[in-house]
């Protein structure tokens, strides 16, 4: 029988070990332009081994619940922040590493206006927008050497909704 998790809403206590959620909560941290733009500073551990920081734009098909995972992936050269342009909430599943083995999955969903930083060397799930097709800037690392490591799940993993979500 597949493994079952349930997500969980993506806040930055809980996903900290993983990554970033990058938000304007709270009072910004400067204000600029005049005192017509808060700035909320320095919200992500960017890392890009000996590449470059590059920005892409990404156009993923909707997924639903349950959602099905099958391959999670990462990136030992640097890490990559998801920002969503289309509005789109994601699923984002990620896992502990274990001598070059994902374990123990958790899964988030993230809310309007959330931004995603996953760290160097995280294993996590595809881009999976909840629901709708969804557009996402990404920032990541651009360079020479390989800097994709995937592992498929047989069985697969299957994530279900916390109830509310």
């Amino acid at each position: 029988m597949a493994d079952r998790i349930i997500a969980k809403p993506l806040d930055s206590k809980a996903f900290g070990a993983f990554g970033d959620v990058i938000e304007a909560e709270g009072s910004p941290d400067r204000l600029i332009n005049a005192g017509l733009c808060g700035r909320f500073h320095d919200r992500a551990r960017l890392d890009f081994g000996d590449g470059r920081a590059g920005l892409s734009l990404f156009d993923a098909e909707a997924r639903h619940w349950p959602l099905r995972v099958d391959l999670v992936e990462r990136h030992p050269e640097g890490s990559q922040a998801f920002m969503p342009v289309s509005g789109a909430r994601m699923i984002v599943v990620v896992a502990e590493d274990d001598g070059g083995k994902p374990v123990n999955y958790q899964a988030f969903v993230s809310q309007p206006g959330q931004v995603v930083n996953l760290l160097r060397n995280v294993w996590h799930g595809v881009l999976a927008p909840l629901g709708e097709r969804g557009q996402f800037a990404v920032l990541d690392r651009i360079g020479a050497g390989a800097n994709l490591e995937e592992y498929p799940l047989t069985p697969p993993l299957w994530v279900d909704p916390a109830e509310g979500l």
